[in-house]
């Protein structure tokens, strides 16, 4: 970022083939992006697991004119609106659910890829403004869409759009700064903003680097006080922008994150998702420790294999986590021009290059002592992977080995003395040394050889792009010389981060996700739920270990499910159920004391009617008897059972009792003799309710929406109407249009009295009407006077 007071208007480059550096980029981009956007594969894990179910629901609930705020189809109802994943704040996935009712595979992987795009135009453009070479920006726009682990871990979606975000806003804020722009620094700000948004490590770390580059180039300025008041302005508008667009996304998710499951995470905690200092030597041999193949052959830290030979390291990374790789051509440049012989240190560059080991740092977590000081930043306490830094550590090096390419293209390089190249031929020998030993320690040198060679065949292949590419620009042949060097990079990303398990799968692997899916086991408990639907029925079913893409299917096929994939869920809904993160494995579903299996009162409560598993019930739930589920089916996927005792979704009782729910949630233990079918639990205790005829009431289900459940109920003498739906105090009720006391009831469901009489009744969720009040609450509470 150049320093704000040293010019008024940007600098004049006419001659910047900007439209052609744009379409080599995008060519580029399009090569490497063909495999997904043809369909043969598309992005796996969470990509399809987690974040395209949000995105067909989101697509499904707005195409219906329904709101997308709260779902009722995972964790037997999930405050969307709160939920930093859910997708409904990202522009470029709202869009494509506005447009499109069943987004296909191809939509929100070329999503996932434009994102990336955008963001390599961002530094296209980033160079541009600072006249450095095109060929330069072709190699820091393609490093950074498709290196490190904007290549290796894409199936992170919503860390893929904070990276976007980053590489736009560094453009604006920049723009900003340097032109003393209200309308760049607002801008900076809305996009800062949608960063945020994000609400994971990848945006907290972005803000921190922004922010750092930005008092790094007020200081480094000639006269820092006057680029200070210069920069005011700008940097004020960013604000107004940021605050715009994050501030009730973030406050829902804050009130959120304090009731739901999703505890502070200590330094120790946060240290176990620390890269492994073995893995930089990724950075110059891709596929070294075999991340790309089958599981069985990785053997990097922290694999079984490294383990066994190295000690047990306590750190949780799967074997993704730790790809620096991001084309050989930058590395050798940063290693040799940039660090060794001091390029990297010049005024221009010196803060990115501050910023990029500041980040490393970070990234490595318990391996250096910087760690302990960096994660008492503000928020650093809510991540537990350090190593997540590498996203934007990807991005930093990519404009670094951009610049660094620009200086040798523009024969401004530093020249090397002769022990300065004694130096670089040291470190590169002494890499390659050490990944062979490792190798051969580990017993693994056979799968090493391949990456190993492959590494030599790239830096011969990048060694001679880049004397033919400076060639071509010492004559003036600009266009020629990018030319060269993006053939170069997308052989060699291609080759090193192509396609692999990790990021790129067949699209029929995912059949149980499509919206039209043939799939068997789906199609039977659509037809089942079908079946026994009823007036004041809803039945819910449960996917469990069924496979790591199988729980939020429900998302997608409008299924009322009991468990879902999601870090982060209610914490009232955990404890009382033993919900946890993910299902995919029989031994992740665990249970909890009120609900110690399928054969229990709150199972019945919730209306848990049909259970599909990928192994016989009992080898989940060990409490089993014969008879207490009776299996239905056997599909291609699944065991299928019914559980005959499942209840309504609504029920009119006549009788209320006070109960300790936070006892009964610790003991497991429901009151001597309590009937849901005739009596509620209640937190406090209400009025008798009035003396009239003994005769039985009715309850039905009127209109069943998301946001919206409109019951209608007979009932002779009053009572109260049980929704056997998750309390959560945002919701809202009105009994025949007058707004009403929403209680809580049963521990974890959501009950209203009504009067004698017919009552019709309408429970609403209205997530900004609660956030105002919590917000109320908690300022009367902060600045309470003393008694």
């Amino acid at each position: 970022m150049s320093e704000p007071d040293q010019t008024d208007s940007p600098p004049q480059t006419p001659r910047w083939p900007l439209a052609s550096v744009f379409f080599i980029v995008f060519c580029a981009w399009f090569a490497l992006s063909w495999p997904w956007l043809s369909g043969i594969v598309t992005i796996p894990w969470d990509a399809k697991a987690h974040f395209y179910p949000q995105l067909q629901f989101l697509a499904t609930a707005w195409h219906r004119s329904l709101s997308p705020f709260w779902t009722p189809y995972v964790f037997a109802g999930s405050p969307q609106v709160a939920d930093p994943q859910s997708l409904i704040f990202s522009p470029p996935f709202a869009l494509i659910a506005a447009l499109n009712p069943a987004p296909s595979f191809r939509w929100s992987d070329g999503t996932v890829l434009g994102t990336l795009l955008v963001g390599a135009f961002a530094i296209v453009l980033l160079f541009r403004d600072r006249n450095w070479h095109p060929a330069g920006a072709v190699v820091a726009a393609l490093c950074f869409a498709f290196g490190a682990s904007a290549a290796w871990r894409i199936q992170h979606v919503g860390q893929i759009l904070s990276l976007g975000y980053f590489a736009v806003t560094l453009l604006l804020l920049s723009r900003a700064l340097e032109r003393r722009s209200l309308v760049y620094g607002f801008c900076s700000g809305l996009a800062a903003g949608f960063m945020v948004l994000g609400r994971d490590q990848v945006a907290l770390l972005g803000v921190y680097v922004l922010a750092g580059l930005t008092i790094a180039a007020i200081a480094m300025a000639e006269q820092p006080l006057r680029a200070l008041l210069r920069s005011l302005g700008p940097l004020i508008a960013g604000t107004l922008g940021a605050i715009l667009v994050a501030t009730v996304p973030i406050l829902l998710t804050l009130f959120l994150a304090q009731e739901s499951n999703r505890p502070v995470i200590d330094l120790l905690g946060a240290e176990k998702g620390s890269l492994h200092p073995a893995s930089l030597l990724t950075g110059l041999i891709a596929n070294l420790y075999g991340a790309s193949g089958p599981l069985d052959n990785f053997w990097g830290a922290p694999s079984p294999a490294w383990e066994q030979r190295f000690g047990p390291l306590d750190l949780f990374l799967a074997r993704n986590m730790g790809q620096l790789y991001l084309g050989l051509l930058p590395m050798l440049l940063i290693l040799t021009i940039g660090l060794v012989r001091g390029a990297l240190f010049r005024r221009e560059i010196v803060a990115l290059t501050i910023a990029a080991v500041l980040v490393l740092l970070y990234a490595l977590g318990r391996y250096t002592p910087a760690f302990q000081l960096l994660f008492h930043l503000p928020g650093a306490d809510f991540y537990r992977r350090p190593a997540d830094a590498l996203f934007i550590l990807g991005a930093l090096l990519a404009i670094l080995g951009g610049y660094l390419t620009h200086l040798v293209m523009t024969d401004t390089a530093p020249r090397g003395s002769v022990w300065q190249k004694l130096v670089e031929a040291a470190l590169l020998l002494g890499a390659l040394a050490l990944a062979l030993w490792l190798a051969h320690t580990v017993g693994r040198l056979q799968l090493a050889i391949v990456p190993v060679a492959t590494a030599l065949l790239c830096a011969v292949l990048a060694m001679g792009a880049l004397v033919a590419a400076r060639g071509f620009a010492l004559r003036g042949a600009t266009i020629a010389a990018a030319i060269v060097l993006a053939a170069m990079l997308v052989v060699d990303l291609s080759a090193n981060n192509g396609p692999s398990e990790s990021t790129a799968l067949p699209s029929t692997n995912f059949e149980m996700l499509r919206a039209d899916s043939k799939n068997e086991t789906i199609a039977l408990l659509k037809r089942e739920t079908a079946r026994t639907a009823a007036p004041d029925r809803r039945d819910r079913i449960e996917l469990a270990g069924l496979g790591f893409d199988w729980p939020n299917a429900s998302l997608v096929h409008e299924l009322d499910n009991t468990l879902g994939y999601n870090p982060l869920r209610l914490g009232l809904y955990s404890k009382a159920t033993g919900a946890g993160d993910h299902v995919a494995l029989p031994d992740q579903r665990t249970f909890s004391a009120l609900m110690p299996g399928y054969r229990s009162l709150l199972a019945d409560m919730l209306g848990l009617r049909f259970i599909a598993t990928g192994v016989p019930a009992e080898q989940i739930d060990k409490s089993l008897k014969p008879g207490d589920l009776v299996q239905i089916a056997r599909t291609a996927d699944a065991y299928v059972y019914e559980n005959p005792r499942a209840l309504p979704r609504v029920l009119l009782v006549t009788q209320a009792q006070k109960a300790d729910f936070g006892a009964i949630l610790d003991s497991g233990q429901w009151p001597a003799s309590f009937d849901p079918r005739r009596t509620v639990l209640l937190e406090r205790d209400l009025p008798p309710l009035p003396a009239g005829p003994d005769q039985a009431g009715s309850v039905k289900i009127v209109d069943y929406g998301t946001t919206e459940v409109s019951l209608a109920a007979e009932a002779p003498r009053g009572g109260f109407v049980v929704l056997n739906d998750v309390w959560h105090h945002w919701w809202q009720v009105e009994v025949n249009g007058k707004p009403a006391e929403l209680l809580r009831a049963n521990v974890l469901f959501r009950a209203v009295a009504v009067p004698p009489g017919r009552s019709t009744i309408r429970f609403v969720f209205r997530p900004f009407e609660g956030l105002y009040a919590d917000i109320g609450k908690l300022v009367m509470a902060r600045y309470k006077p003393p008694v």
